[in-house]
């Protein structure tokens, strides 16, 4: 059995048993030890088997001492630097760390249509990264543009990123070598590969194959970004039904056995790589075949993935505001808000796709991002507990008080009035003034805050040798294959 290391000052997930995530952590055993994983990368198979571990062609046997030393290996804390050290960010058991959206194709307009995502539209999403007050970092994908060579169009957005943003960064992980070549920028901003190996400065998304498969692709980038020391989410989306058993539990054990055999390629590459331990599995819908990203069974799947996370001592990662639908209403802000709340109640520590999702990630709305971020400012509110001492209750003021004064014009109210919430887009005002203000919709107030957001974005700061260093290397890499 693993050996749980000790922190008692995480937030814990109360409505699964220790005694059921050792169930779910039995079941997975078996399946590691019995049916293995299929890994298609030889350089992963030829570290499995200098460590000795049993391989019959791309199938690995992971025993159960191997999973207890790469999680006993695992720290369950880390720094993830910025090239801004004012916004480098805690990751950790007791922290929530929140990205923007990810991977969409397609961008949602006001009037209901939709287009294909351009770099100009990635470029705006690096603009609200930076002067969000939610989000903790950005990076690669979080639109997929289609005006640029699918190739090395990594290269252009990580540019990009780095000279929009200056706040933590997701790297690319579509391939180990574009793993490699995002590292190499970083080396550019963070003082050289030394310098780099030394601290985490880029954390990537690696997703498992299901059922029970890691492509080459990803477990090369797992190779790439443990040989810097840098940090991974080892993620997986089973779907149940389709890619898992329609058994939920069944899904946990499933992914869970996924997860850890990412987790102990990390560890035998580097031993003591930070990792965080998630998933966004969901059911099928056996009458579309998509993934039903909207339903409930997606938010308890979360929660037991949060659960799996905390039993195992690593921080959790879900995904955040998902949404089957495809247009920015009363379905797509109750289904991202259902699995939001149910994650950060959970104690979720990286929100992966948290504002402006949609359409079962084939999309995304710019409108949406805003509105979930309030959504998510609000939610995250929540995990804050409600001080309760002598001080906070003040029977004394309340006796005062009595039952013929008021509260309105007191000078402590004076004194205590901005500790209330006050909402950024959310409407609070009476019907007359909501009318004489134009009746507007939500979605139409976080349309116009977008134009307002722009107008508040300021370009950090980029050391011109360091910005020519980033064109440099993009160009030399784009020559190199042939690229535009």
């Amino acid at each position: 059995m693993v050996n749980l290391k000790s922190n008692a000052t995480a937030q814990k997930n109360q409505k699964y048993s220790d005694d059921e995530a050792t169930l779910i952590h039995e079941a997975t055993l078996k399946i590691l030890s019995q049916a293995g994983v299929g890994f298609e990368s030889e350089r992963a198979l030829d570290i499995f088997r200098r460590h000795g571990f049993q391989v019959d062609g791309s199938k690995v046997i992971i025993a159960e001492n191997r999973v207890s030393d790469a999680l006993n290996q695992t720290p369950n804390r880390f720094t993830l630097h910025a090239r801004n050290p004012d916004h480098s960010i805690d990751i950790s058991r007791d922290t929530l760390s929140i990205a923007p959206t990810g991977g969409a194709p397609f961008i949602n307009q006001i009037d209901g249509s939709i287009r294909s995502a351009t770099m100009a539209d990635f470029e705006l999403c690096c603009q609200l990264v930076q002067t969000s007050k939610v989000l903790n970092l950005g990076g690669y994908l979080m639109v997929q543009p289609s005006d640029i060579e699918i190739a090395t169009g990594h290269l252009d957005m990580l540019a990009t990123y780095f000279k929009h943003c200056d706040k933590p960064i997701i790297g690319a992980s579509n391939s180990g070598l574009a793993a490699k070549q995002s590292l190499e920028m970083a080396a550019l901003i963070f003082d050289g590969h030394d310098q780099l190996k030394k601290q985490p400065a880029m954390i990537m998304v690696v997703d498992a194959i299901s059922p029970l498969r890691f492509s080459a692709e990803q477990a090369d980038v797992i190779i790439e970004m443990a040989s810097f020391h840098q940090p991974l989410v080892i993620s997986t989306m089973v779907m149940a039904g389709s890619t898992g058993p329609v058994s939920l539990a069944g899904v946990a054990a499933l992914q869970n056995a996924e997860i850890l055999a990412g987790i102990v390629l990390a560890q035998l590459v580097s031993p003591g790589n930070p990792v965080v331990y998630g998933s966004t599995s969901a059911p099928m819908d056996m009458k579309t075949t998509i993934s039903a990203v909207g339903a409930y069974e997606t938010a308890m799947l979360s929660e037991l993935t949060c659960k799996m996370a905390q039993f195992y001592q690593l921080p959790g990662r879900s995904g955040g505001s998902l949404t089957d639908a495809h247009a920015v209403d009363s379905q797509a802000l109750a289904e991202g808000t259902l699995l939001l709340a149910t994650v950060v109640q959970s104690g979720v520590n990286f929100i992966f796709q948290g504002c402006g999702q949609m359409a079962s990630y084939s999309s995304m709305s710019f409108e949406k991002w805003l509105i979930d971020e309030e959504i998510c400012s609000n939610i995250c509110q929540l995990r804050k507990p409600i001080e309760i001492s002598e001080a906070s209750i003040d029977a004394e003021f309340i006796i005062s008080v009595g039952s013929e004064g008021q509260y309105l014009t007191h000078p402590k109210t004076f004194n205590q009035f901005k500790n209330l919430s006050q909402p950024n887009l959310f409407n609070r005002d009476n019907y007359l003034k909501w009318t004489k203000l134009g009746a507007k919709r939500i979605d139409i107030v976080a349309h116009e805050q977008i134009a307002q957001c722009v107008s508040d974005y300021s370009k950090p700061n980029l050391e011109p040798t360091i910005k020519k260093a980033l064109d440099d290397y993009v160009l030399e890499e784009k020559t190199r294959r042939g690229a535009n």
